[in-house]
């Protein structure tokens, strides 16, 4: 079974991948936005995004999400990044995890967007990735992990 970091810790990952090709997929299966879109009760499914593939769909259905899987094919593309802050600062309160090419020095960037799990395509770094979590002590803007500046949060 394939494992992640989820709030900093490793776990086993109790989701199945996303499958394009199946017409009826498992309950614990994540889906892709197409199938998604065409389920009639939506509520506790997971759902993975692609890149190009924007949240505007899930927002009146984030209450109902269990998970949003943003997947990243390439570790130059950004576009993961906005679409976790945006289901962030719309109310999503689910698992946001980061599956793919993202490399180390991204995963402070991705919590402080909202993120709250780590795929990464290379298993063997989890250690490593979850070490990167406490490469900063402090931020100064205000994000969706910490939604006040730091010269309000000094008194």
């Amino acid at each position: 079974m394939p494992r992640l970091i989820k709030d900093g810790a490793i776990i086993e990952d109790n989701w199945l991948a996303p499958d394009a090709e199946s017409n009826a997929p498992a309950s614990a299966q994540l889906l892709t936005l197409e199938q998604w879109l065409q389920l009639r009760d939506k509520s506790g499914r997971g759902v993975q995004l692609e890149p190009g593939e924007a949240p505007a769909p899930l927002l009146d259905h984030l209450q109902d999400i269990p998970l949003v899987v943003i997947n990243f094919p390439l570790f130059m593309d950004g576009r993961g990044f906005s679409y976790g802050r945006e289901l962030r600062e719309r109310g999503f309160q689910g698992e946001l995890r980061a599956a793919g090419h993202f490399i180390r020095d991204q995963v402070t960037y991705l919590r402080r967007c909202g993120f709250n799990a780590f795929q990464p395509a290379d298993e063997s770094q989890l250690e490593a990735f979850v070490a990167s979590l406490d490469d900063f002590s402090e931020s100064y803007q205000a994000t969706p992990d910490q939604p006040l500046p730091l010269f309000r949060r000094r008194s």
